[in-house]
This record gives C-alpha cells, structure tokens and sequence, in this order.
C-alpha cells in the first residue's frame, strides 16, 4: 500500500475535525434535550429568573429550627449556596459556587487541545466514547499543553475568586496532580504546584474555607502537597526551591557526615510585614542510619494552621489555637527523629504550648509523636517522629482563660501586700528587739524569724527583676546574676526553717540546753546562708560552662538541659518533709513537760513555738505540695488558687502569725510606743 503523503493526512484530519464540530452543532440543534448541562450553566428565562428569586427569598427572613435551604449561585458561578436554620434564623452553611472548570483552565491553548477538551461535552451517542471524569480530564490537559511545568493552570487558577467552590475544585485538582502527575518532580513542577496551592491559602480566601461542604478539605490539600514534595527531585545544592507568600518548600541533599544544616522558614501571617520563624533539624544520630546520600524536603505554611478542622474533636472541648508555623517534612524511609523549633505568633498568650504532628487519616493533631523540650517566652522547642501518616508539625496554645488572669492578679496583688508586711515585720521586731530576746530560746526564736522575713524579702525582690528581665536587651550575664541571687535567697529560706525546726527539738527534747547562744547563733548562720550558699555556687560552677545555668525565656533555674532545678527542688522539698515531722513530733509531746522549770512555764513556751511551727512549716509544705499537683495536667483550679495564695501571701502570714499574734510582741510594741509618748512629757516636766 502506498504511503500517503502530507498533504493527504492533514486533509485526513481536518475531515475528522470537521466532523466533529459538524456532529456537535447537530446534536445541539436537534437533540438538545439530551445533553446533560450544569443547573448553573443553562440560559435563565424569565420564568426561571422569577423562580430563582423566590428562592432566595425563601432562604431570608424567620425559619423553622434545623431546617435547610438553598438557591442557585449567581452568575457567572454555578453550583449552589446553602442554608441551615439556627435559633429561627437562616445561616450560610455551604456553598459550592464554581468558575473554574476544564474550559476555563485551557481556554489559551490550542484550538486542538480546546477540542480535546470539549470532546468531554459531546454526547455519547455521537463519539461512542466513555464520558471521561472532569478531573481525568484536566490531568490529561495538563500533560497535552504544559508537561514540564504546569504552568498552564497558574493564570487561570489565580485570575478566579477564591470562592468555596473554587476552593474545593483546586483541592481536588492538587490531589489529582499529587495522584497521577507526580513522577518525577522538578523544581518547575513544585513551584506551579505551590503558585496554585498559594491561591486558597491567601488569609483573604480563609473565610470561604468554612463553607466549603468536604470538611476534610484542608486536610486532604496539606496531605496532597507532602505527597508531591516526597517527589520532588533536587539536584542541585540549592536549598531554596519554593518562596511564595503562603508556602515555602527548600531541601538539600545529607549523608551520614553532615552536621549543622538545618532548614529556616520565616513568613508573614496575617499580610504582617514581621516574619515568624521555623527551623527543621535533624539530629546527629539519625544522619548515621543512612546509607548513602538522600535528601530531606521541608516546607512551611502560615496561613493554614487557621483551616486545618479536627474532624474528630471531643464535644465541648477546649479549643486550642495555632500559635506557629505548620512545618513539614519529608525524610528518607530510614529516618524518624525531628528537631523543631517555631517561634510563637502570639507572644503575649501565657497558655502552655504544646508540640503536635498532623494525623492525615484522622484529622486530627496527635500529641503523642511530639515532646515539647522548651516552652519559652517567644520560641517553643519540639523533638518529634515522624511517620507515613504525621508528616506536619506545629504547636497549640491553651487559651488565656479568665482563671489564668486571676491567678496573675492573686500574684501581683499578694506580692506588694507580702512585701509591705515583710518590712512592717522587720520595723517591729527592731523596736521591740531588746524587751523580746532577753531569754536564750527567745533571742533564737527571733534571730530565725528576722532571718526568714529578710530572705523572703530578697527572694520576693528577685523574683520581680527575674520576671520582668529582658534576657536580650540587658545581657546574658546579668541573667546569671540575677538567677543565683533568686536562687540563694529562696534555699536561705527554707534553710532558716529547717534550723527553726531545729530549735523546735532543742526546746522539746532538750538536746542544745547547755550549748552556748554565740555558737548556736553561728550554727544558724550556718545553716542558714552557709548551706545556700555552697548549694547556688556549685551549681553555677557546674552548668554554667555549657550555658545551661538558666532558661531562654526566663531568668531562673533551666531544667531542660542541665536539670540545674534539681539543685532547688531537691533541699526545698527535704525540708518540707522534715518540718513536716517535726510538726507530728511536736503533737505528741506538747504535754511533756520540761526538766528544770514549771509546768505551765515549758506548756507555755512549747505552745508558743509549736503554734508558730505548726502555721509557717506547714504553710511551706502545703505550698509545694499544691505546687507539685499544679504541675499535674488536668488539676482542678482551686489548686492553683490556693497555690498562688500561700506563696503570693507569704510574707503577710510571717507578720500575721509570727509578729502580730504574739502576745510578748505586742505588750513590747505597747510599752515601746508608750514610752515614746511620754518622752516629751518628761522633758517639759524637767523643765
């Protein structure tokens, strides 16, 4: 058989083509009936216009609760809006609203692509085909017109409104891309991906995410772009591949022998010319499980944190906002340990944060495959696994509930009162100093409660500067300062209560009765701000070298890395449980009586020094003891409260109970006061 030549084919096929165009006209003119058109893509009579607008007029005004509604979208969009009845009144509750179809993403190709295309309209009966599902179809489009790059959808898709509709048809074109186009991904490809990805994640187009009807819409688009990130090929050194305002995607090759690389985000939120801050890194001891060189793929969204819906929330749960970046990440099949770091969007909340990976087939965030290693002022640290369904990270905030602003009122409010009451105490006791210690055991007595009032006094005044230092503007070293000061004056504290219970068994079981005043003064001191001391230094000696003394946030003791709160803790909480045992030692013997004075001589002065035992070693005890329940997730609040009462109003109940409602102080407080007034009369009479 000859071959036939040019000329003939192409006359071959514009007979074809004729053919078709021919076939189609037909079938529009004579069989019209037949054709399946779109509701919102017929020609509206004015018969249909006045239905359409009785429609809507039907979805306004009052409502039968939990009834639905819905009327046509306006032109040039087809699809529908709907409505749900809430409290008698009609409420958008989704919409379908579409421009975007085949037509419209190819409408500046090729006449010969616009009739590949079209073909997808043509009955069947005519080309005897299979009607070809619309988004098979685009994919096809894609692989006639634009190959390489996709960069044939980029323009349409961006020059449509972001409608809920519109939304919900690029969602399932990005899943089809990631599903049928995705070997092989170039640097061209990942980028009109992400232009056209960009577009729904615009913080003007959020809004309309809420009534896009498939609720696992945004979990479906973060799932689509990790699956065609995984194929993304980089074949350069380049870590930048991807820098749009909603997206961004950079990787880089790793082996075995890399250290110190790790991936930097920063992007606005909000259209805020501020960046936030993320950072990927991998640890050093999951580099050696590779084989050989792999690659690893970060990307960073900040916008859509916002849309992300868990589907399977508990009823009545507390929601528990994004407050940074959604990081993910793609590794190698080897590769499972994270390193991540956000910085907060929010720095103002004072909710704890908490680190959580994104379940793609529960929709939902998982706390279980993070652990948050730092929870600082404006930065939150997270060490996390990822695994085939968690590939995306972030962290969520609690909320700054009401509680939380009381407890911070409770704590201001009690600290000046506790203050004042600390300098009242130690005025009192100087006026009354040489009427009250006259005897050995009230000379002591004194001696521990004027050292208890100056050391809260001075941890109180640390604490005030720690919390309200800026660690950046003033210094790191000054932070150390003022974190050993802190330190040191809050261990004096418990120490001078510890030698307190001390002076609890000298009167009971007369152990020190002979010991001489000067040496047990010099046993206090001791004790008191000896033992501190060597404690605050030695810790400071020990982690200060690896800059792992304080907190980032914070000053005070860090616990993260060096576990330099232990150094606190540890002596805190002896001697809570020895003042504890001295409380129950002096319960069962508050009715012995002394050797070498009176019965009701010794009741006396051991009922005057159990009372003071019983109120202020207690009080520290039942401090920390709610203190450590606070730390337990899920404690009620009135642990808090209570909590933040005895230690705010600390210093008011040494005054209360160590000063004022001992009756030896207020009869010298009197005569001090008396004999003050009389002075000026006396010197009047000599005269």
């Amino acid at each position: 058989m000859p071959l036939k030549s040019p000329g003939v084919k192409m006359k071959s096929q514009a007979t074809i083509i004729c053919c078709y165009v021919f076939f189609l006209v037909t079938e529009c003119s004579h069989y019209r009936p037949k054709i399946h058109i779109k509701e919102g893509d017929k020609p509206h009579s004015s018969a249909e216009k006045l239905k359409t607008g009785q429609m809507e007029e039907k979805c306004q005004g009052l409502c039968t609760t939990s009834s639905n509604c819905s009327h046509p979208c306006a032109k040039p969009f087809w699809g529908e809006i709907g409505y749900r009845c809430n409290q008698k009144m009609w409420q958008k509750s989704t919409e379908t609203c579409t421009s975007l179809s085949v037509e419209t993403l190819f409408k500046d190709s090729n006449d010969a692509s616009r009739l590949f295309l079209a073909s997808a309209s043509i009955p069947l009966h005519i080309l005897d085909l299979q009607a070809p599902e619309p988004m098979e179809t685009i994919t096809k489009g894609i692989l006639k017109n634009c190959p390489l790059d996709f960069a044939c959808i980029i323009n349409p898709v961006k020059s449509s409104e972001a409608t809920s509709g519109n939304i919900a048809f690029i969602v399932e074109l990005l899943r089809n891309i990631s599903t049928h186009l995705s070997d092989k991904v170039t640097r061209e490809k990942m980028k009109s991906y992400s232009k056209v990805a960009n577009h729904i994640l615009n913080p003007a187009a959020l809004a309309n995410w809420t009534f896009v009807p498939d609720k696992k819409a945004s979990s479906d688009l973060l799932h689509s772009v990790n699956s065609f990130a995984r194929q993304l090929q980089i074949n350069n050194e380049s870590e930048d591949i991807v820098d749009e305002l909603f997206i961004q995607t950079k990787g880089f090759h790793i082996n075995h022998n890399t250290s110190g690389k790790c991936l930097n985000f920063s992007m606005s939120v909000n259209n805020s010319t501020e960046g936030i801050s993320g950072m990927v890194e991998i640890p050093r001891q999951e580099l050696w499980k590779l084989p050989s060189t792999s690659q690893v793929v970060g990307i960073a969204f900040p916008t859509l944190g916002a849309i992300l819906k868990e589907t399977h929330s508990p009823n009545g749960s507390l929601s528990r906002p994004l407050n940074g970046l959604v990081l993910s990440v793609v590794l190698p099949e080897r590769l499972r340990e994270i390193l991540l770091t956000f910085e907060k969007i929010n720095k103002s909340q004072n909710g704890k944060a908490q680190c959580v990976g994104w379940h793609s087939r529960k929709s939902a965030w998982d706390k279980t495959v993070c652990k948050t290693t730092l929870d600082a002022r404006n930065m939150v640290q997270c060490h996390c696994n990822c695994t085939s369904t968690v590939r995306s990270f972030s962290i969520l905030m609690s909320p700054m509930l009401v509680a939380d602003k009381v407890l911070d009122y409770i704590t201001c409010i009690g600290l000046s009162i506790s203050i004042l009451s600390l300098v009242l105490c130690l005025i009192i006791e100087a006026m009354v100093w040489p009427r009250v210690a006259v005897t050995e055991m009230s000379h002591m007595r004194h001696v521990c409660l004027v050292n208890i009032a100056v050391s809260l006094l001075a941890a109180n005044a640390w604490f005030i500067i720690g919390s309200n230092f800026d660690v950046k503007a003033k210094g790191y070293n000054w932070c150390v300062a003022v974190t050993f000061f802190s330190h040191f004056f809050y261990l004096s504290l418990f120490f001078w209560m510890f030698f307190k219970a001390l002076l609890i068994l000298y009167g009971i079981l007369v152990v020190f009765r002979r010991m001489m005043k000067s040496r047990m003064i010099a046993i206090g001191f001791g004790i008191g701000y000896g033992c501190p001391l060597i404690i605050a230094a030695t810790t400071v000696a020990i982690t200060e070298p690896e800059k792992s003394y304080v907190r980032q946030d914070v000053c005070w003791l860090n616990w993260d890395t060096s576990k330099a709160l232990f150094a606190f803790a540890i002596p805190a909480l002896v001697i809570v449980a020895v003042n504890l045992a001295v409380v129950f030692v002096v319960a069962f013997n508050t009715q012995r009586p002394s050797i070498g004075s009176s019965n009701s001589q010794d009741m006396a002065i051991i009922m005057r020094i159990s009372k003071n035992v019983v109120i202020l070693t207690p009080l520290l005890g039942l401090t920390w003891g709610f203190g450590i329940a606070t730390l337990i997730e899920g404690t009620f609040l009135i642990f808090h409260i209570i909590f933040a009462l005895l230690n705010a109003f600390q210093g008011f109940f040494i005054l209360l109970f160590g000063t004022i409602m001992d009756h030896k102080i207020r009869h010298a407080l009197r005569m001090q006061i008396s004999s003050l007034r009389g002075s000026p009369g006396q010197q009047r009479m000599r005269h």
